[in-house]
Order: structure tokens, then C-alpha cells, then sequence
């Protein structure tokens, strides 16, 4: 993780950014074959053209020769049809190459996200990932392509018309000569300034839209309504936004500074041209029309020059977003499938952790600084306290196993191993009798079946929801799915039943409608592992109860791994685990640990009697193995 005390306009692009972004252009060597041949014959006809009507007024007009001056201008008006179509072609083209350039890297950079572990979308921000994909991703292909598009086309136009120029006269090519580090060093100064200004530009467009997205997801809209002040949340972002703002002007200065310093230079150097060459031909030492050409050489040479001074610009801030790319690009994931991973063969296995201790990975093994868009005025301390140490149980095939404890004492984290979220610090979690490191990511995924708390859902119908887990399933199968979570009758009031849309994270729904749906999903997918973290924790009793009875079909013949907020619901669990402060202290049946007189004990004496002064009725008792 880059050092955060580190400010982005003091960041430096990388040694072998350059080099790094070769591949990515040569997968589109043909379009670059044809672009450069069609920028060629651009080059070649923007220094005929001079020459031509150097013909028309030496050849032409000063000898009364009309034939020759009708031949000349009809040619010159075909050859601009010639250009015209070249300069067509070439836009396409360069187009082509750009968008294929754009999808190569959003979808390179996409999927190397989606291999990043569940810590790194813990810490990195929403927006800033997204700015990742959307401006730098697009900063660099609109740098790429103008530079793809400018530099045959610049270099062999520099070629041909110098040429033609020492050609026409010496004199005149040597003056206009003359003036172009005059033209250079501007582009070297401003360029390095422009390049600093835009990773700022950049880091700042990637804070404001953090604050976008979390303010007008529902969830943030609800935390701001509920607790923020509208006055302070409008300063907040006035603040982002003006730094946006500050930051682009001066990125809008320095580039018309830029073309104000070349204007007044090409118009130096066309006051010298003039000068010099007028005398030249006051003294017949010079045709009239060779003078006219080399003016319009000059143009032609000197808007090559400044479009040399912009590309170098234009690389320079090119690199900054490429830079910034790579800086994702080299995040190693955390979960990696090994070359010899091997699959599970059928049937529910059982869960075993080995001697298991683990932590949460530290801010630098897993992400970057410019990513969380959190200002820190010394690198984040690092935490190797441990969530869990030398945990060991078994989970029998086909049986529920219960995971019980105080808030902290490690039981999600359990619950994150087993699908592999995270891997194990020391030991080994097996399923099936298989460590997961040595499974495929496809086998661990088509194997556990994972509801947590609080379900989300995509804005999208129940019907592409549902289909999420299994997209091949059929309507036949989705009302299944969804009878046996207790939701269907819902769905059927529902005025577009499965093709109704549940809004942002599901909040159109309610909390046990969306948990429903969620366990429908779950049913759909039917893994032979199936690990609920509190599943039901949304729902009221009767609700619960629907659930509880869907879940006893739903779960035979199936490993579970259960954690429950209402230590009612797991009585008939084949064995319950009682963690504290990441340490397995007591395990046994319920009726064993309340004989025990334990931990588990006096949680279930405190939660019934609260219930039973809630209620004033004893708690729901549910069959869930």
C-alpha cells in the first residue's frame, strides 16, 4: 500500500509504465498497419499541396498561363477530396483501435477486482474504483489514441515538409529552424506540471464521487437524513467539489498558457519568414511563389512541432492514468487457485478446522492508499490481534452444527473461512477432508451456500436475483425455490410478481421479504453446504417460524453451519459451539451445555427471560437439523 503521507502531486509514474503498456497496443497491430499507412498519405498530400501552388503562381500567373493555373487548381481540389477520405478513414480507424484499447483495459482491470478478497472491498472506496474504471480507464485510451493517431502522421509530415523547405530555399528553412527549442522547452516545463495537477485532478474526481455513491445509495441517503445535517453534508461535498474545481483551472491555465507561448512563437517566426523572405524577393533572389509555398510550409511544419509539444503533454498524462491502472493491476489477490487445484466429488462433506488462528489482513496487504480517499496524516498501525486462535472442531456430513457467542467472539469470521473469503492464517479448514487451499474457487463456490445477515440484493427483479445463483433454473424451479422460503404468496401479490423490481440493495422490499428471497436463492443454487449467519435475524416470529419449518426440509441430508441469534431455534443442533474472544470454550448439545452451567447457559437463561418479559410467552421451539 503506497505511503499515504505521500500527496498525489508528489507521486512519481513508475519505472516501466512505458513499457507495460506495449501489449496492450499490439493486440491491435492490423488497425495500426492500416492507421499509419492512411496518416502516410495524410502526410504526403500536406506537403504536395505547397508545392503545387508554388506551380500555379510562378508557372501560372506571373507567366498568364491559364491551362496550367485551371490543371494545378483542379488538382489541388482532388487531391482534398483524396485527404478528406484518408483523413475519414483515419478517424475511424483510430476510433476502432481507441474503443478496442478502452475495452481491453476496463474489462482487464474489472475482473482483476473481482479476484480481490472480501478485505480489500472492506477498505477500498466504491467511487474511487469506479473512477479507476471509468477516468483513468478513459484518460488513457484518449491519450493512447491521439498519440496513435498523431505520431506517423507528425513525424513523416516533419520529414517531408523540411524538405521540401531546404529544397525551396535554405535560408528561409534555416530561420524557421531555428526557433523550435524555442517551442520545445515550454512543453517540458508545462508538461511536468500538467502531469503532477492531473493525479491530483484524478484523486480528487475519485473523492467526490466516493462521496457520490454513499450519499445516494439508500442506505447512505437514510444515515444522512437520520443523522447528518444537510447543511454540513452540502459544505462537506462543496468542499471535494471546489477542490475539483481549484485543481481544473489550473490544469485549464497551464494548457492555454501553453498555446498562448506557441501562438506568439509561430507568429515570431512567420514575422522572420516574411522579413527575410519579402527581401529575398525585392532583391529577385527569390520567386514570389516560392514564398508563398514556404508559408504555407511553415504552418505546415510548425502545427506538427506544437502537436509534438502536445503529445509530449499528452504522454506525461497519459502515463499518470496508466500508472494509476498498473497501481491496481499489481495488487496480488490474497485468494489465489493453485495450478493442481482439485474438485469435490458429490454428496454433503463435513467441515473441519485444524488448529485454525487467523487475523484480518493490514491496510498494506491488501489495498491502496489512493483507494480508500481517507487522509492520514502517518501510515495506519498495524493490528495482529488475533480474531480466532487454535480453533478445532468437526461439522458432521449432513448435520447442523451451531455457532453461539457474544458479538466479536469470532463466529462470522468462522463462517467466512469455510467458503473461502479469507484463508486461514495457521492450520487447515477441510471440506470433505480436502484442505480448500488445494479446491478449486469453482468447486468451493458450487459447494458452500452462504445467507448472511443482511442480504443484498441487485436492482433488479426477484426473477434475475433468484437466477443469480443458478441462471439455467426455470419457472418450474423459481416457484419452488420460492414456496419453500414462505415467499411465493408475496410474489403472487406482487402487481408484476417475479418481474418486479426491488430497488437499490432491495429496499423496496421488507427486511424478511428480502431474507426470504435471499434463502430462495439459497434454495435455488441447493449447495451441499449451506452456512446461514444469521439468517433469520431480520424476521418476526411468525415469520421465523415459516422459515424455520422451510429450513428443516431445505437443510436434511445437508452439512449446516448455523449462526443464530435465538438460541431457541438451534435446540435440535447436532452439536453447538460456543466461542469466546476467537476461542471454541465449550461444545456439546444444548441440553449438555445448559447442564454444564456454562457461558451458553447463562446466554440462554438471559435471552429467555428477556423474551419472556417481551412476549410474555415462552420462546419459539423449532426443529432446525
Amino acid at each position: 500500500m503506497a505511503d499515504s503521507r505521500n500527496p498525489p502531486d508528489k507521486r512519481k509514474v513508475r519505472p516501466g509504465t512505458v513499457r507495460r503498456i506495449v501489449p496492450y497496443a499490439r493486440r491491435h497491430r492490423w488497425p495500426l498497419l492500416i492507421l499509419v499507412l492512411l496518416t502516410s498519405l495524410h502526410a504526403g498530400l500536406a506537403a504536395m499541396t505547397p508545392i503545387i501552388l508554388k506551380f500555379i503562381i510562378d508557372d501560372g500567373i506571373v507567366v498568364n498561363e491559364r491551362h496550367v493555373v485551371v490543371q494545378l487548381s483542379l488538382l489541388i481540389a482532388l487531391l482534398a477530396v483524396v485527404d478528406a477520405g484518408a483523413i475519414y478513414l483515419q478517424t475511424w480507424f483510430s476510433g476502432r483501435i481507441g474503443q478496442g484499447l478502452l475495452y481491453d483495459l476496463r474489462t482487464t482491470v474489472f475482473a482483476h477486482i473481482q479476484r480481490q478478497p472480501m478485505a480489500f472491498f472492506s477498505r477500498a472506496q466504491t467511487g474511487s474504483l469506479v473512477s479507476r474504471l471509468n477516468t483513468d480507464v478513459v484518460g488513457a485510451q484518449q491519450a493512447v489514441t491521439t498519440l496513435l493517431s498523431q505520431t506517423a502522421s507528425v513525424l513523416l509530415t516533419l520529414v517531408l515538409v523540411l524538405s521540401t523547405m531546404f529544397y525551396l530555399s535554405w535560408q528561409l528553412s534555416l530561420a524557421a529552424l531555428a526557433m523550435v527549442p524555442f517551442f520545445l522547452m515550454p512543453s517540458k516545463v508545462i508538461g511536468r506540471k500538467l502531469q503532477r495537477l492531473t493525479r491530483s485532478r484524478m484523486q480528487a474526481d475519485a473523492e467526490m464521487g466516493s462521496m457520490m455513491n454513499e450519499r445516494f445509495n439508500v442506505s447512505g441517503a437514510m444515515l444522512a437524513k437520520l443523522y447528518g445535517r444537510p447543511e454540513r453534508e452540502a459544505d462537506n461535498f462543496a468542499g471535494k467539489a471546489g477542490s475539483v474545481r481549484d485543481i481544473t483551472t489550473n490544469v485549464m491555465v497551464y494548457g492555454q498558457l501553453f498555446f498562448i507561448i506557441t501562438t506568439v512563437l509561430t507568429a515570431f517566426t512567420s514575422a522572420v519568414v516574411y522579413g527575410l523572405g519579402g527581401s529575398l524577393v525585392i532583391d529577385g533572389a527569390l520567386p514570389i511563389g516560392t514564398l508563398v509555398a514556404m508559408a504555407a510550409l511553415l504552418m505546415r511544419v510548425y502545427g506538427p512541432i506544437n502537436q509534438l509539444s502536445n503529445m509530449q503533454i499528452n504522454v506525461m498524462t497519459a502515463l499518470v492514468s496508466f500508472d494509476r491502472l498498473f497501481e491496481v493491476l499489481d495488487l496480488r489477490p490474497l485468494i489465489a487457485e493453485r495450478a493442481d487445484a482439485r474438485t469435490l466429488p458429490a454428496g454433503a462433506p463435513d467441515i473441519e478446522f485444524e488448529g485454525v488462528s487467523f487475523r484480518y489482513p493490514n491496510a498494506e496487504d491488501v489495498s491502496l492508499a489512493s483507494l480508500e480517499s481517507i487522509s492520514r496524516q502517518a501510515p495506519e498501525r498495524r493490528n495482529d490481534t488475533l480474531v480466532l486462535r487454535d480453533v478445532s472442531f468437526r461439522a458432521p456430513a449432513g448435520r447442523l452444527t451451531a455457532l453461539v457467542g457474544l458479538s466479536g467472539a469470532g463466529k462470522t469470521t468462522i463462517t467466512h473461512l469455510v467458503p473461502r473469503l479469507y484463508d486461514a492464517g495457521s492450520g487447515t479448514v477441510r471440506i470433505g477432508g480436502e484442505d480448500v487451499r488445494d479446491l478449486t474457487l469453482a468447486a468451493v463456490n458450487e459447494t458452500v451456500g452462504v445467507v448472511t445477515q443482511d442480504a443484498h440484493m441487485f436492482h433488479d427483479t426477484i426473477r434475475a436475483n433468484l437466477l443469480y445463483a443458478r441462471p439455467g433454473a426455470d419457472e418450474r424451479e423459481l416457484v419452488q425455490a420460492c414456496t419453500a422460503a414462505r415467499i411465493q404468496e408475496v410474489i403472487e401479490a406482487l402487481p408484476d410478481g417475479l418481474d418486479t423490481v426491488v430497488g437499490d440493495g432491495g429496499h423496496r422490499l421488507s427486511g424478511g421479504e428480502k431474507q426470504r428471497i435471499a434463502l430462495a436463492r439459497l434454495l435455488l443454487k441447493s449447495p451441499p453446504v449451506v452456512v446461514l449467519d444469521e439468517a433469520t435475524a431480520h424476521l418476526d416470529s411468525e415469520s421465523e417460524a415459516a422459515i424455520q419449518r422451510a429450513l428443516r426440509t431445505a437443510l436434511a441430508g445437508r452439512t449446516s453451519l448455523v449462526i443464530a441469534h435465538r438460541l431457541s431455534t438451534i435446540r435440535e443442533a447436532h452439536q453447538i459451539l460456543v466461542l469466546d474472544s476467537g476461542q471454541i470454550v465449550e461444545r456439546g448439545t444444548h441440553d449438555e451445555l445448559l447442564a454444564a452451567g456454562g457461558l451458553y447457559a447463562e446466554l440462554y437463561r438471559i435471552q429467555f427471560a428477556s423474551q419472556a418479559d417481551d412476549d410474555n410467552e415462552p420462546a419459539l421451539v423449532t426443529d432446525a437439523s
